[in-house]
């Protein structure tokens, strides 16, 4: 279910540390989330790319964030590549990627509406990751894609084994990676109302993401980002962004 990544594909890596994060990557094409457009974002070690600042934030908090703070999380958890693991990244105008992205998001899109042929793409992937405090060789591997045609823009969720959801600063168990406060998925806009949550976040079904779906792909979840309202397919998710709040972030 994800995309080839890796050196071999050209992709750079994040430093291997707790908390790290990439350098401020500038987009070749503006990305547009929410009805802002972005030209640059950070990959955060932690399961996070965010737009306008970088998110050291270990500890997941339900959305929407209060503070601005727009960006995609495809598992917000305590990930720590000093233990194990790689956060690969790169930006990509090859036909080939192009090409599988068009047809992956075909499903995605209304009836009526033009099918998805994207001209760039960005993609992000944390390989075979570890967790803060790991006593064990639990590791997590899943993949945000952001693409775009100019105007309309995606997010793809892909996720491959998820065999931990939480690290010990936040109560997880150091030998299996679970209990505490698990991952986060999902979307927070930065104008601090719109948001989504991916079902199952902040509980112990979050790890059974690379089972389910909103597409009928076991793992993988396809969204239109650039307005409010998020294009989801009928068996887990409703068709808006806008939610009751929940916690602010702290």
């Amino acid at each position: 279910v994800l995309y080839p990544f890796g050196p071999g594909m050209g992709d750079e890596a994040t430093h291997h540390e707790d908390d790290g994060t990439s350098p401020e990557i500038f987009l070749q094409e503006n990305f547009s989330f929410f009805g802002h457009a972005h030209h640059s974002l950070y990959v955060n070690n932690n399961g996070v790319v965010s737009f306008g600042t970088m998110v050291p934030e270990f500890t997941p908090q339900p959305f929407p964030l209060p503070g601005h703070h727009p960006f995609v999380a495809p598992y917000w958890a305590d990930v720590d590549t000093r233990l194990g693991g790689d956060v690969f990244y790169r930006q990509s105008r090859d036909p080939q990627l192009l090409a599988r992205l068009a047809q992956d998001l075909a499903p995605a899109v209304p009836p009526g509406d033009p099918s998805p042929q994207p001209t760039w793409a960005f993609v992000a992937t944390w390989d075979r990751v570890a967790y803060f405090g790991s006593a064990s060789d639990k590791v997590n591997t899943f993949q945000a894609v952001l693409a775009s045609d100019g105007v309309t823009c995606f997010v793809l969720l892909n996720y491959g084994e998820l065999q931990w959801t939480t690290g010990i600063a936040n109560q997880g168990d150091p030998h299996t990676g679970l209990g505490g406060i698990p991952a986060q998925a999902g979307f927070n806009s930065g104008d601090d109302v719109h948001y989504y949550n991916v079902p199952g976040s902040r509980t112990p079904a979050v790890q059974s993401l690379s089972h389910r779906s909103n597409m009928g792909v076991p793992g993988r979840w396809a969204f239109r980002v650039d307005y409010f309202e998020a294009t989801e397919g009928p068996p887990e998710t409703p068709g808006t962004l806008s939610k009751t709040p929940e916690a602010p972030w702290s």
